[in-house]
């Protein structure tokens, strides 16, 4: 579901990670939310009535109705839409909020259970930032639209969760809302109970002794031969994604100690041209991580070590395998991408999360779906993406970010990639050498386990108590 610019450029990527190569049900323990007791009711108009239009704008309040006050980044909104076409593409944007912009995020999901009004919704989460909500209080005015991404219009006649009449607020129950995990509002279209695909069985403590890859990337330089004997390959070869011309430097990829831990930093420079682009990428040259737990800390960056900003940057933790032939359907990909400075058609930072399950290159056709937000992610960040047999659930900091459907479960293995490069040359025109900096602290994988953000941080801490930086126990193929 992202643009067919964004789309064709990850292709490439495809393709230069299968050169880099050289070429059961799971145990599912997920986290709790908590939520101060409450209740809550969303109430609706819509400020674009038509029966057609350029955008659909959703403008929404959040009101408790409860006795105790409630925390807003527990809770979640989903307003459902019918989709113009297979694989269109939408995107979130919010025009003004009394909360803040900055404090509301917008990702779209596929409904497990499609009906004749909606095949899609549109779920609206909270930042910390925006605070909580006193028992009475509403979170006033959010004045929120989505588009199709290549801007043509939409039709919302046939859209469940709208009503062209509707052009003062009011309650609406065919918006839903979760408190802590919990339907509290709404009736969502039938036979998609919003807890049904992201609900899972009470949290267990997760088997001993699965396979798992853990690295703390504590090595002397891009040179030092424990990086091959670990499986890793830092990448030298020619090819996309990124500026053509680009290098990819493999002396560009250094590790430092910060407070007494190893972290390696991926540099990516360039002073306008192609030839004086170097971008970094490091990945696994096995290709055997299927279903399970991936986790990385990862700091991502807004502005550049030195020199002028702008740049169109990509700052990525992925995993992928090659496409056989178009259209394949055992393709698989799974990406965390940050775009500090957009690029793709966005004029700001943006953080994509993106299941894929096959593409063709000519012609274009693409079959995936993805989550966003339009915020800012820089510094560290806990990524974490699961895979079990029904979902891929995408978490950052503990929190989910995005829920993607059955249909992008990989049918077979894959490498593990961090890579930092440049869009194109547009954001910023300037000859100034620049270097932006990516950083990444640890990556696990726990192999058909879907364990809890919280199992992550105790698991990565038992290792580093117990002196371990690297174990490989994953078995091939």
């Amino acid at each position: 579901m992202k643009s067919v610019k964004k789309s064709r450029i990850r292709a490439a990527a495809a393709a230069a990670a299968t050169l880099a190569l050289g070429c059961t049900a799971l145990a599912a323990v997920p986290s709790s939310a908590s939520a101060a007791d409450g209740s809550l009711a969303v109430q609706y108009r819509t400020s674009a009535s038509g029966v057609t239009a350029d955008q659909s704008e959703p403008w929404l309040k959040v009101r408790n109705t409860g006795s105790g006050a409630v925390q807003l980044s527990a809770v979640k909104v989903r307003y459902y839409f019918k989709g113009e076409a297979a694989g269109d593409a939408y995107r979130f944007a919010c025009s003004w909020a009394v909360k803040g912009c900055a404090n509301i995020t917008g990702t779209f999901g596929t409904l497990t259970s499609p009906t004749a009004t909606a095949d899609r919704y549109l779920e609206i989460g909270f930042t910390a930032g925006a605070g909580s909500l006193a028992p009475g209080a509403d979170t006033g005015d959010m004045q929120l639209r989505f588009y199709r991404s290549n801007w043509q219009p939409l039709v919302q006649s046939d859209d469940y969760s709208f009503d062209g009449g509707r052009t003062a607020y009011g309650d609406w129950s065919k918006v839903t809302a979760q408190l802590g995990g919990s339907t509290v509002w709404g009736e969502a279209p039938e036979g998609n109970d919003p807890t049904d695909p992201t609900d899972p069985p009470d949290p267990t403590d997760p088997p001993e002794g699965a396979p798992t890859l853990f690295d703390d990337f504590n090595y002397s330089g891009h040179t030092d031969p424990q990086i091959a004997a670990h499986g890793w390959n830092v990448r030298s070869n020619s090819g996309g994604p990124g500026v053509p011309g680009a290098t990819w430097a493999p002396e560009n990829v250094t590790f430092a100690t910060e407070s007494g831990n190893s972290v390696m930093n991926l540099e990516t420079s360039t002073a306008g041209s192609g030839e004086s682009t170097k971008q970094t990428e490091i990945l696994t040259r096995s290709m055997k991580f299927r279903n399970g737990t991936y986790a990385a800390r990862v700091k991502f960056s807004d502005a550049p070590v030195s020199g002028p900003d702008g740049d169109h940057l990509v700052q990525t933790f992925f995993t992928i395998n090659d496409l056989k032939a178009p259209m394949a359907d055992d393709y698989a990909e799974y990406d965390f991408e940050y775009l500090p400075n957009g690029g793709w058609g966005e004029s700001g930072n943006i953080l994509y999360t993106t299941s894929w399950e096959t593409y063709r290159p000519d012609p274009w056709e693409a079959v995936n779906q993805h989550s966003e937000a339009r915020q800012s992610y820089a510094g560290w960040h806990d990524l974490v993406v699961t895979i079990d047999d029904n979902a891929i659930t995408y978490y950052i900091d503990g929190q989910v970010f995005g829920t993607h459907g059955a249909a992008y479960l990989p049918e077979r293995g894959m490498s593990i990639n961090f890579n930092q490069w440049l869009i194109d040359l547009a954001g910023q025109t300037s000859t100034t050498p620049r270097s932006y900096d990516q950083q990444v602290d640890y990556v696990l994988h726990v192999k058909d386990q879907v364990l809890t953000p919280a199992q992550v941080g105790a698991r990565v801490s038992a290792y580093r108590t117990a002196g371990t930086a690297f174990q490989d126990t994953v078995p091939a193929g």
